[in-house]
């Protein structure tokens, strides 16, 4: 297995350990779990300037092997931390840690590997990605990420696109109900071009699955585990937002004299080099080569000549829920890009 390979799967799976301890015995597991989503990769992506090289654009088995087994350690994590949040094992300054790190590990390494697989051709991979959004009560971002954002990015018909000046506050609204309704337009047509009955419509299965997922939580764990689930399904979605926001902020396409927006380049994405979260996140800081071949599998991806972020994506993350500092950082920086333009 390439060293590249391993990396991706020692920063994705390694946290699952300690977040399950965690949930299970509490104490200086959450501790651990917490500090390696936050301090331990802010650390190596500083203290180690490096950049991975991306692996040649050819069929990866480990890559897929890898990306199922984040997304059963997905649901098996989510029920235990359910059951941890909701119920008296460990005490309440446990379940506080359990809730961020295990937040943080849905937020970045689960939603990172469900956008993958909802871009697999397989269909099985496909729908394993599209069951772990439904199991966050976020089905929909499945059709509008790659039937909207994908198509429309840089532009006004993109609700995920963050224009310039405007809060993370603002745009998680707009981004959240946007992106929904115009999924469900999309959908919507296609159905109805193709002829397909009404039953197959694919935010049905997205509400099925969100429902089934709450009916199984309350059945085995009550009205607080409900409770657990909306809250961890809520820090995971922000996060999923936020990425949106960092990563597209205040850059836009030009549009032709006919109308239509310019073809998506890399200069329409922000990206981050830094070498570990990059690896905890499959990659998806390389965001323009991604825009670019949206099949291309996640160790191929590579960084291109592109907007770099100042720092590391989960550190501008941050950043970003502070709107004043986060303008003093990035609108020179959009400024400069637009002027390339």
């Amino acid at each position: 297995m390439p060293a590249q390979m391993l990396l991706f799967s020692a920063a994705t799976l390694v946290p699952l350990p300690l977040i399950a301890l965690a949930a299970i015995r509490g104490g200086v597991w959450g501790l651990l779990a917490l500090a390696f989503m936050t301090a331990m990769t802010a650390a190596l992506d500083e203290l180690v300037r490096r950049i991975t090289p991306a692996l040649p654009d050819v069929e990866f088995p480990a890559a897929d092997r890898l990306s199922v087994a984040i997304a059963l350690g997905h649901f098996g994590l989510l029920a235990l931390c359910i059951g941890a949040l909701s119920g008296d094992g460990i005490g309440a300054l446990d379940k506080a840690l359990v809730f961020v790190a295990a937040g943080l590990w849905f937020g970045q390494v689960s939603n990172s590997n469900a956008h993958e697989l909802i871009h697999r051709g397989a269909r099985p991979l496909r729908r394993l990605g599209v069951a772990v959004y439904a199991s966050l009560l976020f089905g929909h971002h499945a059709s509008a990420h790659v039937l909207v954002h994908h198509r429309h990015v840089g532009t006004g018909q993109d609700p995920n696109t963050a224009r310039l000046g405007e809060s993370f506050y603002h745009f998680a609204r707009r981004a959240w109900i946007g992106s929904f309704r115009t999924g469900l337009a999309e959908e919507t047509r296609r159905q109805r071009q193709a002829g397909r009955p009404r039953w197959r419509h694919p935010y049905l299965a997205y509400a099925m699955g969100a429902a089934l997922t709450l009916a199984l939580t309350a059945r085995f764990a009550g009205w607080g585990g409900v409770a657990a689930l909306l809250a961890l399904a809520a820090f995971a979605q922000s996060q999923l937002l936020l990425s949106d926001y960092v990563q597209h902020y205040g850059l836009v396409r030009a549009s032709a004299p006919d109308g239509r927006a310019e073809a998506v380049a890399p200069r329409h994405s922000w990206n981050s080099p830094h070498w570990f979260s990059s690896a905890l996140m499959l990659n998806a800081p390389r965001h323009s080569d991604h825009h670019a071949h949206p099949g291309r599998r996640y160790p191929s991806l590579t960084l291109p000549e592109a907007p770099i972020l100042p720092r590391a994506l989960p550190v501008m993350a941050c950043l970003a829920l502070v709107p004043r500092q986060w303008r003093r950082v990035m609108d020179p920086r959009v400024a400069a890009e637009r002027a390339k333009a």
